[in-house]
């Protein structure tokens, strides 16, 4: 393990705690890591996950919009304190579809460009995650509690991925996003039951 990945794991692990958190400086840590990693899965022949941190530092940039704008003008910005946004629950099914089905057809198309284009290692596994870490992303972005489900399942098949690719703090790192995310689930669940009871107290409709 090289000295760069010390180092993306500990920016990594910073920027997920705090995504866990709800605080706003995920988004530049997260800047950080997607720096790092996109070297990192480049030299591990993960090409997936390379270009993967080009589109993950566009949904960085996006979310930070995005978290900032309900911070600032959302009717329940500030209510868990300053610097944090509200979580979103109860999104329906149809919305996320789109999203699914998106990712799906990235998943294979980006698979088999891979697999019949470059030396890739794990060609389809690779496409599959990066495909479903978008969408993941995006969600996350979007502040959808369901977001952290997706994670924890994208994190599982990695730690077995980085296993396998002799990148052995990495698949540490994620058997830690895993833990993380089950406390980003459980957290972001609790802040909007708390948000849903207080809007009921005193009188408010969402």
């Amino acid at each position: 393990m090289s000295a760069l990945e010390i180092i993306g794991v500990a920016v990594s692990a910073l920027a997920i705690w705090l995504t866990a958190r709800r605080k706003m400086l995920c988004w530049p840590i997260g800047l950080a890591s997607v720096a790092l990693y996109g070297w990192i899965f480049f030299d591990a022949r993960l090409y997936s996950d390379a270009l993967l941190q080009g589109a993950f530092a566009a949904l960085q940039l996006y979310g930070w919009w995005r978290w900032l704008a309900q911070q600032r003008h959302g009717d329940d910005a500030g209510r868990d304190g300053p610097r944090t946004v509200a979580p979103v629950g109860g999104v329906r099914f149809a919305q996320l579809a789109p999203d699914l089905i998106a990712a799906v057809s990235l998943s294979a198309l980006l698979g088999a460009a891979m697999a019949r284009y470059t030396d890739a290692a794990l060609p389809w596994i690779d496409a599959s995650l990066a495909a479903f870490s978008l969408v993941a992303q995006l969600w996350t972005a979007r502040r959808y509690i369901v977001s952290w489900t997706l994670w924890i399942a994208v994190d599982a098949v990695y730690v077995g991925v980085f296993i396998y690719k002799g990148l052995y703090l990495t698949s540490g790192l994620y058997a830690l996003f895993l833990v993380l995310a089950a406390l980003g689930w459980r957290d972001w669940s609790r802040a909007d039951t708390a948000r849903e009871a207080s809007y009921v107290a005193s009188g408010s409709r969402i």
